[in-house]
């Protein structure tokens, strides 16, 4: 890999050359930064399968890594978690003491209900400081969690207790959103009829918002269970004993259980919190998410604490909540340092103010930089956060598989070069290639499928729950020997990754392999636009053809078909007459999930005229009315 003209790159080019030469020595000097009950036999075992393990022989204990061993230390008084819910208008602060003799209590109240190492604890709660405390709790006792989003469907509950056959369900009594309540004992109740496997107990957090009727032999008050449970120490477990289950959505409807280990996962997070995001022990990182997705995992809880750093936990919106000026509040209030998020709460900012009014009201000086990640950031959004916060702006690459960025600008390392609508290099450990159908390596510039050699890094699932077969299936048989991530894109000159799409997001327009992602790049850059979204519809000539769905700036007043114009002449320009791009429409919102990824896919379903059902992951069911609206008026019949 040749970094043309970046010399400034030297630094990070070393350490990624020598994590894919030495994995071993790499990452067992990376190991050092974390404390170990025993240190591993291997550093890295190739001979395991389906994957090669990190650590193997290692034992740990997370919770203690996170927690205790700050406490012990000597800095038990800085504050680990900060509390900030705009929706109930409450605050709280937890020093590294405060959790931890919390954390020991909720450990303890799972021991008195028969929890042991090895044993799954479903949590299904919302963004509250309990959600924390159960997660670190189970990782205390050697427990496995599974978070599943707080508020999630019975029946997508039902598959995953049916699935993890949790011995224990922590829950809350209700979530809250924007003007309503959201309860979640109906929905936990309904799950567990429809599920197979059946809990022995439920403990629920009640919220003076919405109080749960509990059943008597079964359920147990959150409140009672711990204060009645004495504190446990921490229980050392093996490196490669799974730390959690997070199910994240197949292709065929069943949610596959993306296991997480905990010396490998340990090990990753510390590294990143040093060198991808630059915070230091004792500095503000918020990662204003949810508990129930990886990023809620990985950057909420475990690797600021892992670290020693303070961790904000938000439960409110980036708009509404009262308004677009809430993110500054917080970065501004708490002195946060380095604030990862979506794509999409920026463009949800920009829509609403532009100006940039917002902003301005605030005492940004904290604010050092600005991650974005769970989908690919328009290089307009990127433009946007960057001249109006004057910081660094990086995009970068993950999945819930990885648990940590495949692909980012290393802060920590070097301040390498950003180039919008890039998430930068590829992280050290990652091998990643770009192949074409039959496995062949694409020259720079050329897109293809992009997949990483193995062995994968430290933290990357080594398998799915229980199911070994469908994890080779998934993600190893398509190309042996490589991960397949299930994106597509390509590599440029200097060695920088451009993820363009999903591969199911490759439109296949007349024989020509078309990124619907470079698309949106293009209809985003248009000044009136604030966010879109490109699918690939049938097409009886050509196959398929590309179809705009465009979210306008609030500010916009000209007619709206003016608009439409303006934006088949811009692709047509700047992509060519290649990219059959026709076809456009005006919507007020586009259907997303909770963690901001827009439904594409389910989109695609609607006008091709194929059956779907309403996602478990949606937060706004009313945006799919909005869309089949708008595909009817474009002639689209659909089921």
């Amino acid at each position: 890999m040749g970094f043309t003209g970046f010399e400034i790159m030297s630094e990070y080019a070393q350490l990624y050359a020598e994590s894919l030469r030495d994995p071993e020595g790499f990452w067992g000097r990376a190991a050092e930064g974390i404390d170990w009950d025993r240190k591993a036999d291997r550093v890295l075992d190739l001979t395991q399968r389906p994957t090669p393990r990190w650590f193997v022989g290692g034992r740990l204990n997370t919770c203690f890594n996170a927690l205790d061993r700050h406490v012990e230390a000597g800095f038990g008084e800085r504050t680990a978690l900060l509390y900030d819910s705009p929706v109930t208008g409450s605050k709280a602060s937890y020093s590294y003491a405060d959790l931890r003799d919390q954390v020991a209590k909720v450990a303890g109240a799972l021991v008195d209900l028969g929890v042991t190492a090895g044993d799954r604890v479903i949590i299904y709660m919302p963004m509250i400081p309990e959600a924390v405390m159960a997660m670190l709790a189970c990782a205390r006792i050697g427990a496995i969690h599974s978070v599943v989003f707080g508020g999630f469907a019975a029946n997508e509950l039902a598959t995953r207790i049916e699935d993890a056959k949790p011995k224990v369900i922590l829950a809350a009594s209700c979530g809250i959103e924007p003007g309503r309540l959201v309860p979640y004992k109906p929905l936990l109740d309904t799950a567990i009829e429809l599920s197979k496997h059946k809990p022995q107990h439920c403990v629920i957090k009640q919220r003076p918002q919405l109080e749960a009727t509990l059943q008597a032999e079964r359920d147990r008050d959150w409140d009672e269970a711990v204060s009645a449970a004495s504190a446990r120490p921490c229980v050392a477990v093996d490196a490669t004993h799974p730390l959690y289950i997070l199910y994240t959505s197949g292709t065929t409807g069943q949610p596959k259980g993306v296991v997480r280990d905990n010396g490998g996962h340990a090990v990753a997070m510390l590294w990143s919190m040093r060198n991808i995001y630059d915070v230091a022990p004792g500095e503000v990182f918020w990662a204003a998410s949810d508990v129930g997705w990886v990023v809620g995992h990985s950057y909420i809880v475990y690797a600021p604490l892992l670290n020693g750093s303070t961790t904000v936990l938000y439960e409110g919106k980036p708009v509404g909540t009262p308004d677009a000026g809430a993110f500054w509040r917080v970065i501004s209030e708490y002195g946060v340092k380095v604030l990862f998020t979506a794509p999409t709460a920026f463009r949800a900012i920009k829509k609403v103010d532009s100006s940039g009014e917002f902003i301005a009201k605030y005492d940004l000086s904290c604010l050092q930089s600005l991650f974005l990640a769970g989908e690919r950031c328009d290089p307009d959004t990127l433009h946007w956060a960057r001249t109006r916060l004057g910081i660094p702006v990086v995009d970068h690459w993950w999945q819930t598989e990885t648990g940590w960025a495949i692909a980012a600008n290393p802060l920590g390392v070097k301040n390498l070069p950003i180039k919008p609508g890039s998430p930068s290099v590829a992280m050290p450990g990652y091998d990643v290639r770009v192949l074409d159908e039959s496995g062949t390596e694409r020259a720079a510039g050329e897109m293809g499928n992009i997949v990483i050699k193995l062995p994968l890094p430290p933290s990357c699932l080594p398998t799915l729950w229980n199911n070994d077969q469908r994890f080779e299936d998934a993600y190893l048989a398509r190309y042996p020997g490589y991960y397949l991530t299930g994106d597509a894109g390509f590599k440029d000159t200097d060695g920088y990754l451009w993820i363009m799409s999903r591969t199911d997001d490759v439109i296949n327009v007349a024989g020509h392999r078309l990124s619907t992602g470079q698309m949106e790049e293009v209809l985003c850059g248009h000044p009136d636009v604030a966010e879109c979204a490109v699918i690939g519809v049938k097409d009886d000539l050509k196959g398929q053809l590309p179809l705009g769905l465009v979210v306008l700036q609030g500010n916009v007043t000209r007619p709206e078909q003016e608009v439409v114009r303006e934006l088949v002449q811009r692709v047509r320009d700047q992509i060519g007459p290649v990219a059959a791009f026709k076809l456009a429409a005006v919507v007020q919102r586009l259907p997303k999930t909770r963690s901001g990824k827009i439904l594409r896919g389910t989109m695609v379903k609607m006008a091709d005229g194929e059956s779907w059902k309403m996602p478990a992951t949606i937060d706004d069911p009313g945006a799919l009315e909005e869309i089949a609206t708008a595909l009817r008026e474009l002639g689209y019949a659909m089921h």
